[in-house]
């Protein structure tokens, strides 16, 4: 892991500050928010986190989704970021589990850009 590069300030004003990411697999669910003028990680939720595990009987279903959606969100109000924008992959598609976790975390108080 190295430094995260640092981009030059007539690249950043164009960039959306806060971008939701998520990825699915036939396992799990996760979700990230990474800010983009540092192109760090601000925060993230996966189905796979130890305490989540115990709580979730499916972890890669809709519901599951959601429920991670709905922690994410809290977790970007804990650290105060208000909005996010959404990213999604060329395949996906704003239905099923991408749609609940971008609802959940709306629901969730964080407002999209």
């Amino acid at each position: 892991m190295g430094i995260p590069p640092v981009r030059p300030p007539r690249i950043t004003k164009y960039l959306k500050p806060y971008v939701l990411k998520m990825h699915f697999t036939n396992k799990y669910v996760t979700a990230q928010v990474i800010h983009t003028p540092t192109a760090t990680v601000a925060s993230s939720a996966s189905s796979q986190e130890k305490a989540l595990r115990e709580s979730m009987e499916i972890r890669r279903d809709v519901a599951a989704a959601g429920k991670i959606g709905k922690i994410l969100g809290e977790r970007l109000l804990l650290k105060n970021i208000p909005a996010v924008s959404v990213q999604l992959k060329r395949e996906q598609k704003y239905h099923g589990k991408v749609k609940a976790v971008v609802d959940s975390v709306v629901e969730a108080g964080v407002k999209l850009l």
